[in-house]
Formats: C-alpha cells, sequence, structure tokens
C-alpha cells in the first residue's frame, strides 16, 4: 500500500470542524495528519447567515474571529489546524443569471483564497495538495489562485439535486470536477459520475467510526424497546421523506400486522403526518443521544434502510448500513448502484414488495456464523483504508505527472 508523508494539505469543504454531526472530510482529516500536516479550513462565514443568525453561538465565534477579538487559527493536534476565514462573503445563490452569478462567486473565491494564503504563509506550507470536499462555489476557482501542486475533488454526496445546490452546480459542478487533477468519491456511482467529466476519477470508499457500534449482546435494550413486540424490525435515523420511502415502511407495516416496526429519529413535516402513526404496529420513538443509538440496533430483529431513490440518494454511501452490520446484525434495505458493494452480506429489495419475503428470509436464516461474517465485512470500512485508496490515487497522478512523492508501505 501506498503511503502519502511529509506533505502540507489544505482540506476545504462544506462541513465546519464545530459541525455537530459525522463529517466525512473531519475523519479524512484526521487520518490524513497522522504522516502529513493539515490545514482545515471551515467555510467562510457568508452575510445573509451573519444576519439571520447573529445570536447561534458558531455565528458570534466567527464574527469575533472577524472583528480580531480571537485567533483565526486554532491546533488540533501536532500535524493538524484549523482556520476560521477572517472575512464575510456575498450571499449570491439568489442570483438566477449565470454570468452575474459567475462574476460574484469569483469575487468570493478571491477573497476566501487570500484567506487561505494568509494561513497557509503563517504554517510555512510549500508545494501543497488542495482537498476539496464537495464545495462547488466558494472553493470553484482555488485550484487558479492558491495554485496547489495537486487539486482533489472529493465527491461524498450528490449534492446538486438538492434546490440550493441545482441552480448553479448542476453547471458547475461538472466543470469543477474536469479541471481537477484528480478526483476521488465514496460511492461506485458518484465515481462513475465523476468518471463523465474527468477519466483521472477513483472510488476510495467509505471509513466509519465504530466505537459506539460494538458488543451488540452485552448492551442493554433501552426500556422504550424492551417491551414491544418481537419480531422488531428497525431504523435508527432521521426521518426525511427525501430521503426515505415512506410507502415501503407502509406496506411492510400492513403485510406483517403482527411484526412491529420502530422507528428511532427526529421526523420531517412528511413523517408527522403520515399514516404510519396510525397503525398500531408502528413505534415512532423520537430522537436520542448518538451514545444510545447502539442499544437500540442490539434490539432490533432485523435493520431497515428502505431508502427513497431518487437524484439526492441514488449515490449516497449509506454509512448507517456498515453500523448495523458492525453490530451483527441482518440488514435490508433498497437496492441501488451503492449498495452493490453490501450484496454479499445484506438483502437488497428492488421494488417494495420484495420486502416482507426479503424479511421473512432474513430472520430465518439469521445465525451467529452470518454475524460474525458481517461484522468483519464491516470493520474493512476504515478511515485507514479510505485514506490509503486516496494516497493511491494521488500517487497514480503525481506520477504521470512526475510528481513521485509517496512511499511503499508493506504493512498498515
Amino acid at each position: 500500500m501506498e503511503l502519502l508523508i511529509n506533505r502540507d494539505i489544505i482540506i476545504v469543504g462544506q462541513q465546519p470542524w464545530d459541525t455537530p454531526i459525522g463529517s466525512n472530510c473531519k475523519d479524512l482529516a484526521l487520518e490524513f495528519s497522522r504522516n502529513n500536516r493539515v490545514l482545515y479550513v471551515n467555510a467562510p462565514l457568508d452575510r445573509k447567515t451573519s444576519v439571520l443568525k447573529r445570536k447561534e453561538l458558531s455565528v458570534k465565534k466567527r464574527l469575533r474571529i472577524i472583528q480580531g477579538r480571537e485567533e483565526s487559527l486554532g491546533t488540533v493536534s501536532e500535524n493538524l489546524w484549523v482556520y476560521y476565514p477572517e472575512i464575510i462573503t456575498e450571499s449570491i445563490n439568489w442570483i438566477p443569471i449565470p454570468s452575474l452569478f459567475r462574476a460574484m462567486n469569483r469575487l468570493n473565491s478571491v477573497r476566501f483564497a487570500r484567506s487561505i494564503q494568509k494561513a497557509a504563509d503563517k504554517l510555512g506550507f510549500e508545494n501543497t495538495i488542495l482537498f476539496n470536499d464537495n464545495d462547488i462555489f466558494r472553493s470553484y476557482h482555488l485550484k487558479e489562485l492558491l495554485k496547489p501542486s495537486l487539486s482533489i475533488y472529493y465527491s461524498r454526496d450528490n449534492v446538486v439535486a438538492t434546490p440550493y445546490w441545482k441552480r448553479h452546480g448542476s453547471y458547475m459542478e461538472p466543470e469543477l470536477i474536469a479541471t481537477s487533477d484528480l478526483c476521488v468519491a465514496n460511492s461506485v456511482y458518484l465515481a462513475n459520475y465523476c468518471r463523465r467529466y474527468n477519466h483521472r476519477s477513483f472510488y476510495v470508499g467509505q471509513g466509519c467510526d465504530f466505537s459506539l457500534f460494538k458488543n451488540a449482546d452485552s448492551l442493554e435494550i433501552p426500556n422504550d424497546l424492551a417491551n414491544v413486540k418481537r419480531p422488531v424490525l428497525g431504523y435508527v435515523g432521521a426521518l426525511l421523506s427525501m430521503r426515505l420511502d415512506e410507502q415501503i415502511l407502509l406496506f411492510l407495516a400492513r403485510e406483517r400486522p403482527g411484526w412491529s416496526i420502530v422507528l428511532v429519529g427526529p421526523q420531517d413535516d412528511d413523517f408527522q403526518k403520515s399514516p404510519l402513526h396510525q397503525l398500531s404496529n408502528v413505534f415512532f420513538l423520537g430522537s436520542k443521544k448518538p451514545e444510545t443509538l447502539a442499544g437500540y440496533i442490539s434490539g432490533f430483529d432485523l435493520c431497515l434502510n428502505p431508502q427513497a431513490v431518487n437524484p439526492l440518494t441514488i449515490g449516497n454511501y449509506p454509512r448507517k448500513i456498515d453500523e448495523y452490520l458492525a453490530m451483527g446484525k441482518p440488514v435490508l434495505a433498497t437496492a441501488t448502484e451503492a449498495m452493490e458493494i453490501f450484496s454479499d452480506h445484506v438483502y437488497l429489495a428492488g421494488k417494495k414488495e420484495d420486502y416482507p419475503s426479503l424479511a421473512d428470509k432474513a430472520l430465518a436464516e439469521d445465525s451467529k456464523v452470518l454475524a460474525s461474517k458481517r461484522m468483519a465485512f464491516a470493520a474493512s470500512h476504515t478511515w485507514e483504508d479510505s485514506a490509503y485508496a486516496i494516497y493511491a490515487a494521488i500517487a497514480t497522478i503525481e506520477g504521470s505527472m512526475g510528481g513521485w512523492r509517496t512511499e511503499e508501505c508493506a504493512t498498515k
């Protein structure tokens, strides 16, 4: 395997370091920093947010930094720094005319690049690798402005399927992919999408933090689940109509009225109005603290991922599948191109009518042997493995560019 060492890496993206939710980019930054220096750049504060959300703690912090009342560059570890840009960018996504949007976006990019360069110079960064985590607009011009030795576009979500990104991202993301030195993606679907515009595109897999999802047999089942009638088919995660197919759950609940379907997570407006609430064998348990989720999964006889298939979801890597498998649980999910890598360990349904019979099969076939195989498969999806796949892609491209700077690593 290839190990990238002694490089300076600048990471830009959509998720700030102080996000309360999990972040692929943060996990990769930590992995990169084992052997390289990493500058993690938070997204700059935009004008609209600075006004409408000025009372939020994260916005207050950014305003203090812009005003010079707080340091913009912080140390996470010996090789990892987090930077809060000392600028406010203009809120421009409402502009309907592409030419005007492009002009304003370039001004934002210039401000952003100057701010990043200031931090990079302070740290003495040279010969940098620019790693762009799905940041289409702000980072569109950074390759040109920062002049990194290598620019990488990381595709981990089909963001242009959402209204905010679709207006201008539908034409700008393909351009950004095409002009990047290489692209890496966490799902096969997204890698194939990137390959349409840049043949230097690679599937690099996905890591998962399993620290909270293990030892299923030793966990205590939460009180609000303990007395639910078995078998229990469960889902853990946000209940969002754009990502989950309500019709699958309704069909399954009606076809198997003697089974219990348990849904753990916050609901959007559509799910709050769903007829699922009228069914006696469907249980909505609400939001739970992250550290308690494994207890709920341990109480499921079968884990579900009834994903809606649409442009937003079809390419997503389903991290929750790894979490389910890490606990040895049988899993039933909707078949998509991104789910193909799980086909040996997950029951995949092509349509809602397949769910009841596949659920029957999953419950009947479950065994300790299969549970062990599921756990072993999930354990192979680490951030270290994903980082090594990225290093291999870098080695391939830099080798062809005459910039080879990796070392062979026989073992991890």
